[in-house]
């Protein structure tokens, strides 16, 4: 646990062409000084169902930029990119276990920190929404399927280039999220931390009666418990102002 004498502090391992997590991360913090946020990035530029795509997420890469973060004595470590949804939970566990291990930190990561929300909302039900192309979401549904959350529709834009994602404007978002909400799950689910979900989420909530669970959102919710900090505010997805 922190120190009194200093603000909290949150160490986000962040992949490299993401331009959405670092400035949204912030945006949700508002003007808070009791907790900042540190990044270190890891070479990401795609994501897709290869060989090449998972190498990306290997855990030697997670210790190495874990044990850079070690070096600000941040209080958690986290693993900002939702990998794990596709690769499975444990692929996620493991990492953590392998970042603990390197450095004495607690960890987690976006895919945790999912079902630790799913968990603490009672969700078993969502409506997925991401960028990504389909057999990506389709990979995603089945792992949900495995952890016990089923997805009762989905909707993907095709992207793979992992940059163009923060490139996805609220309106081509909300349709589809729309649509997603009438099938009336327990949470809509905006999958990518590099997409900026958490900008229509208040508005999707009030419109359509849906709690919205957006990747970056999320994450940060976790870290905030982890580290004992106060929680965000419901303007970024009302679940995530509760428990």
């Amino acid at each position: 646990m922190h120190s009194a004498n200093r603000p909290t502090r949150i160490g986000m391992i962040v992949p490299s062409s993401n331009t959405c997590l670092e400035p949204q991360s912030y945006r949700i913090l508002g003007d808070r000084d009791d907790v900042t946020i540190h990044f270190a990035r890891i070479q990401v530029t795609r994501i897709a169902l290869d060989d090449s795509s998972d190498k990306q997420f290997d855990a030697p890469v997670m210790r190495a930029a874990a044990e850079i973060l070690a070096t600000a004595d941040v209080d958690v470590i986290a693993w900002n990119g939702t990998s794990g949804s596709w690769l499975g939970a444990g692929h996620d566990r493991e990492l953590v276990q392998e970042i603990q291990d390197a450095t004495g930190i607690p960890a987690t990561t976006s895919t945790l920190a999912y079902m630790e929300a799913f968990r603490a909302f009672g969700t078993e039900r969502i409506g997925l929404f991401t960028p990504y192309t389909e057999d990506v979401n389709r990979a995603i549904v089945a792992s949900y399927e495995r952890d016990g959350i089923k997805t009762l529709d989905h909707r993907f834009l095709g992207l793979s280039d992992n940059e163009s994602f923060a490139r996805v404007s609220d309106a081509e978002m909300r349709p589809g999220s729309l649509e997603l909400a009438a099938s009336n799950p327990d949470a809509l689910v905006y999958l990518c931390t590099n997409l900026y979900g958490a900008n229509i989420a208040e508005e999707i909530e009030a419109a359509m009666g849906v709690p919205v669970l957006d990747s970056v959102a999320v994450t940060l919710w976790s870290c905030l418990k982890m580290t004992g900090a106060p929680l965000l505010s419901p303007r970024w997805g009302r679940l995530l102002a509760s428990a």
